[in-house]
């Protein structure tokens, strides 16, 4: 029986070893069969979305986004748009089961730009309301278009990172977290041929270009800084002593200065200790004191 048993085992251990080439050749067979996300050149959508405007995910030229989300989530993307551009954001909310839900569900989108200033929309529907037997519902916006300079007072959209925040405007309390999910499609039209005001042009975008969401802003060459003769008197590692070490010695001299003016005002002597003023009337001590006695 311990013989049989032995056989066994080792017809069992090399069955496993002759399966292992064929497991081998068959796994890089399958991921190359698998399709690739960049074959069709476009970027795959992404199935991410930020929570804050620190957070908030990039999305490359042409890149879409098809996320799940739960009711009452805000959900953060970030694009970049470049000057002469016209941006409509497009998104598709497919709310949860109807069955699911206790009353209607308004969804709002909202689009600001790299100072995180809240930008007007020309067109599209910002804010729209589901009743609780609507399966989905659809919001866009359509900004204006990107300028090529501004003063700085204005709030003009300008090239640099935009920011696209969706939000659940009102909603039953018990209907908060139920399970959703959406669809952004960012378009452009217009080149730089299109942005006006002409004779100006913007120095930098109005966020540096940072990932994917950026990448269609145009990116300003570093200046060097303007060196002048008492540049290096603010500068280096050792600044910060010599300038403390210099007040100390102006506040010591200040100290001294003070204390000489309060104790010893010019114009004045402090008497002597112990002497007494002279009185009126009384004769006063010197040669000439009794001169004036008959």
């Amino acid at each position: 029986m311990a013989h049989s048993t032995t056989r066994t085992r080792l017809r069992a251990a090399v069955a496993a070893l002759a399966v292992l080439p064929a497991l081998a050749f068959a796994t890089p067979a399958a991921s190359a069969a698998s399709p690739s996300p960049s074959a069709s050149g476009t970027p795959a959508p992404a199935n991410k979305a930020g929570t804050s405007f620190l957070t908030a995910v990039n999305l490359a030229p042409g890149q879409d986004a098809a996320v799940a989300a739960s009711t009452g989530d805000y959900l953060y993307w970030a694009f970049g748009a470049a000057e002469g551009q016209t941006a409509t954001v497009g998104l598709t909310v497919t709310l949860p089961p109807s069955a699911d839900r206790h009353g209607p569900q308004t969804w709002s989108v909202e689009v600001f730009d790299g100072l995180r200033r809240r930008q007007s929309c020309t067109a599209g529907t910002q804010n729209a309301t589901a009743e609780q037997a609507t399966a989905s519902l659809a919001l866009s916006c359509t900004l204006r278009e990107v300028r090529s300079w501004a003063e700085p007072w204005s709030g003009d959209p300008l090239p640099g990172t935009y920011y696209v925040r969706l939000s659940v405007a009102d909603a039953q309390q018990t209907d908060l977290g139920l399970a959703a999910s959406v669809q952004l499609h960012v378009a452009a039209k217009g080149d730089a041929d299109n942005a006006q005001p002409e004779g100006g042009e913007l120095r930098a975008p109005l966020v540096p270009p940072a990932g994917g969401g950026a990448a269609t802003a145009k990116a300003a060459a570093p200046e060097e800084p303007e060196d002048h003769w008492y540049t290096g008197w603010f500068s280096g590692w050792n600044s910060r002593w010599f300038w403390t070490l210099a007040g100390g010695v102006l506040a010591a001299l200040a100290g001294v200065a003070g204390y000489t003016l309060t104790r010893h005002p010019r114009g004045r002597r402090p008497a002597r200790y112990g002497s007494v003023p002279p009185q009126s009337g009384a004769p006063q001590p010197g040669p000439y004191a009794g001169s004036g006695q008959s």
